[in-house]
């Protein structure tokens, strides 16, 4: 029997499915909660919880005497309009400052953490991971206590092997390296193929950890366009790649971060081959490729590779535990030189964590979480949509993906996302400034929200108060200072 949060869920996208699909319409009676539980046989408490969630929401609405009906809908979001920058000769970094401010909200318990990309805690598996974990510490404590390789724990990386077929990828035991995390992942991929001053193509917008990570190796950006609705299109990268000497290439092409973008797996295919025929090294960040929403998991660019030069990095991080910090690389060719950086800098990553996981994905928990997860996801997914459609100024953009938990807000009548992070975090919400995700300091007028939290009052409240920011910085456009690119008051000779 699945958990009640996982059942109660169930309950409410059912009531979803049949308002998106038209066969519940505004004004509409909802089934009552005797009849729809015994349609989906669950108890009437489990359809009461569904039913409350979504009168929470502001989807349905409650009528003395009446039951539940279905409320008037929120205002459809069209994507956004705003034209990614085109490719142009590299750039140096600076935004240090303004990423600290938005990391910090991220363990902070009196901020609403919008601004970072998670996994709501009731959806992860927690508790039977912990109990794996407390099992292996009396078992095998020694073991654990002791370092692993440094490649990592053999049995953890052959069930990452196992995983990554999936995707398409093809791997062995020992051509696979356990990492703290897909960004330790990065940089070891990054110091692989790439020295200071060296220009690497990197998707716009795109992470922005990613573009600190680039600027602390001393390297130069190189962007191209990613859009929503197809990714990265292989005539950008081509034409980038005849253009100027690229050291690599950087690419989330599996539900990009911040815009969600999906690059079709033809498209994928057509990158690595035009990077191949160069001998450019290609470093995939698939660390969302497990989040996907459809029927089939989109495959991976390693899974076109042909010549060891595609890099793949990801992590159980947003689907499992993002505290055990496990990840993996799949270096390719670069695989000595990838364990050599590996074992000079962190030496091994945590013994525990990563015989707990290991066990976690051996007994087949992982693929049935997995089930579960997804559509839950989704639901967080479009219940952010509905309140941003919602509560949000007219003109206001968004973002639909089909897999990650980050949304991609466009702000109406050229309000600043910088200036609205400040005012956001003043009343205690969290969320990402666009000009983050840009080397350049485009994307003034968006900003990214974390779908994935958990939902109820406090986060309609917190929508609410986002929308009222919105518009307040809509109305004052023009009346304000000119601003700088991280939404600081500049003098006369910087405007």
């Amino acid at each position: 029997m699945p958990p009640e949060s996982f059942r109660y869920e169930t309950v409410r996208q059912n009531v979803l499915d049949q308002i998106e699909s038209g066969a519940l319409r505004p004004g509409d009676k909802v089934p009552s909660l005797r009849r729809l539980a015994e349609r989906m046989r669950v108890s009437l408490s489990t359809v009461a919880l569904a039913y409350g969630q979504l009168e929470g929401e502001g989807i349905i609405e409650a009528r003395p005497k009446s039951g539940f009906f279905v409320r008037a809908a929120a205002t459809a979001l069209p994507p956004p309009t705003a034209r990614p920058s085109a490719a142009t000769a590299p750039e140096s970094l600076d935004r240090a400052s303004l990423i600290r401010k938005v990391l910090d909200t991220m363990a902070r318990q009196d901020i609403l953490p919008l601004g970072v990309a998670r996994t709501a805690e009731d959806l992860l598996p927690l508790a039977p991971l912990n109990r794996i974990l407390a099992q292996v510490l009396r078992e095998e404590g020694n073991l654990a206590g002791y370092y692993a390789p440094v490649q990592g724990f053999e049995p953890l990386r052959r069930q990452i092997v196992l995983r990554a077929l999936e995707s398409g990828a093809e791997s062995s035991v020992g051509e696979t390296i356990v990492t703290s995390g897909a960004m330790e992942a990065l940089h070891i991929a990054l110091r692989c193929v790439t020295r200071a001053g060296d220009a690497v193509v990197i998707a716009s917008p795109t992470y922005y950890c990613f573009l600190q990570l680039l600027e602390n190796l001393g390297l130069r950006v190189i962007e191209i366009p990613s859009r929503p609705g197809e990714g990265v299109r292989p005539a950008d990268v081509a034409r980038v790649a005849e253009r100027f000497r690229v050291a690599a290439c950087v690419l989330t092409p599996n539900f990009n971060n911040p815009d969600g973008a999906l690059t079709p797996d033809e498209a994928k295919a057509e990158i690595v081959d035009i990077l191949s025929a160069r001998n450019i090294p290609l470093i995939e960040d698939d660390i969302y490729g497990d989040m996907h929403y459809g029927p089939t998991r989109p495959r991976c660019c390693k899974a076109f590779d042909r010549k060891g030069l595609v890099l793949t990095c990801s992590s159980f991080s947003k689907t499992i535990a993002p505290g055990y910090r496990v990840g993996w690389l799949l270096p390719g060719r670069f695989l000595d030189r990838a364990v050599e950086i590996k074992g000079t800098t962190s030496v091994a990553s945590a013994s525990p964590t990563q015989m707990a996981v290991a066990e976690y994905l051996r007994s087949g928990c992982y693929h049935k979480h997995l089930k579960r997860l997804r559509p839950a996801v989704k639901a967080h997914m479009e219940h952010m949509h509905e309140l941003v459609g919602r509560f949000f100024p007219p003109g206001t953009r968004a973002t639909r993906p089909t897999g990650g938990s980050v949304m991609w807000i466009e702000l109406p009548g050229g309000a600043d996302g910088a200036q609205f992070m400040h005012r956001a975090l003043a009343r205690g919400i969290g969320v990402a400034p666009g000009v983050l995700f840009s080397s350049r300091g485009s994307f003034r007028g968006f900003i990214r929200v974390g779908c994935c939290v958990p939902r109820g009052p406090q986060l309609s409240a917190a929508v609410q108060t986002l929308g009222g920011i919105a518009g307040e910085l809509e109305d004052c456009v023009g009346d304000s200072p000119a601003t700088g690119p991280f939404g600081n008051p500049v003098g006369p000779e910087d405007a």
